[in-house]
């Protein structure tokens, strides 16, 4: 009799947590056609539309994250957990799954700690460098471990570990391109370099100032062309700052870049935030990178995860505070020096990982198997 496996998949908050939910997910359904997949998120967080966009049902959880400023709201927070965890409960009681799933963020933990309390075998996918702590929680009942760096056994039990890579979105693999091809389709000219400047969907405020400072720079330097993300929070002030200061040809700006794989494939060289996910993404795809991590996080866990590339000569770092002084010109500098660029590019493809969603899916399915295995056993022990 074919198995009928059901999977709950829980976490979220941002993109960098939602795409590798939804790579993983890919994955089950790729493997195992009927497989059923409920994902478990936090109301009013960006999973609840980028998940049913993209086909599978979510339950949102009135969860929220400690509040590290003011510790008296977090008196709410406790409640909402609780709440959270009750709801959990009631949630994996009526899907029944065989295994439950966790990406990181807040919204795992009441979902994860109480399927592990039914005796659900979990599995958790840090994507950073540095252990998030709901997950460093959430790894004492787990069963496996999936992870993207080296050296994580300082956080987790090594036996739990499996080194996997951080999935990322499929499309990107299927839409690569050669330069040309990426080149023409964005209307960008061939004989100049190019450098993508972006700060996540929403923006980075630093990466935009640094911009702004530096737009006679940009200017001089004609010979590269600059495609600027400025994020939809800052699109509108951005570009009138831009056009006031008499915006240079060579530079384009637009709030969000919809064809990522395109920009990708055409940028010689990239400017981003050091996220998991976007790191993941440069690795597969052999990109040369300058990082400049947000200050804005836990843990400061980017500034972690752009130095465990900087270390293996896999990416340049600019520090936050700094950009403003030195990013430009260090792209300037980089972007003309080829031999650097071949450098970055052959290292940072070193630690791609481009099987990270299927080598997930599996260790899933295998969790699943021994469940499935172990109540059969269980049920049939209680019929003699």
């Amino acid at each position: 009799m074919k198995k009928e496996y059901r999977v709950i998949v829980s976490g979220g908050g941002t993109g960098g947590h939602i795409f590798p939910a939804l790579s993983i997910a890919d994955a089950i359904k790729r493997k195992h056609p009927t497989a059923k997949i409920l994902f478990v998120g936090a109301n009013n967080r960006m999973e609840m539309q980028r998940v049913p966009d993209a086909g599978y049902d979510i339950v949102g959880l009135p969860i929220t994250g400690f509040d590290r400023k003011n510790i008296f709201k977090n008196l709410k927070v406790l409640w909402m957990i609780f709440k959270s965890q009750r709801m959990a409960k009631k949630v994996i009681k009526e899907f029944a799954p065989q295994v439950a799933v966790g990406v990181g963020g807040f919204a795992s933990g009441p979902t994860l700690k109480t399927a592990a309390s039914m005796n659900i075998p979990t599995l958790i996918q840090e994507q950073n460098s540095y252990a998030g702590v709901t997950n460093k929680i959430l790894a004492k009942k787990a069963k496996m471990i999936c992870v993207a760096y080296d050296g994580m056994e300082r956080f987790f039990p090594h036996e739990k570990i499996k080194f996997t890579g951080n999935p990322i979105r499929k499309s990107l693999i299927d839409m690569r391109l050669n330069r040309k091809e990426a080149i023409r389709n964005m209307g960008l000219d061939e004989n100049k370099k190019c450098v993508l400047i972006v700060g996540g969907s929403l923006g980075a405020r630093s990466v935009n100032e640094s911009i702004m400072a530096n737009i006679e720079l940009i200017r001089e330097n004609s010979n590269i062309q600059f495609i600027w993300q400025t994020g939809k929070l800052y699109f509108e002030e951005m570009k009138k700052r831009a056009e006031e200061a008499g915006k240079p040809g060579n530079l384009i700006v637009t709030d969000f870049v919809s064809n990522m794989a395109d920009a990708l494939s055409a940028a010689n060289l990239v400017v981003s935030r050091a996220g998991a996910g976007s790191i993941s993404e440069f690795a597969l795809l052999g990109k040369a990178v300058i990082l400049v991590p947000s200050p804005n996080v836990s843990e400061d866990h980017q500034t972690k995860n752009a130095m465990a590339l900087v270390d293996k000569g896999a990416a340049i770092y600019v520090a936050d505070a700094k950009a403003k002084e030195e990013l430009v010109s260090k792209a300037i500098e980089v972007v003309n020096d080829e031999e650097k660029i071949a450098s970055l590019e052959k290292n940072i493809e070193k630690m791609g990982r481009p099987n990270a969603a299927e080598e997930i899916a599996d260790e899933v399915i295998m969790l699943a198997d021994a469940y499935i295995e172990k109540e059969t056993r269980r049920e049939k022990e209680n019929l003699k």
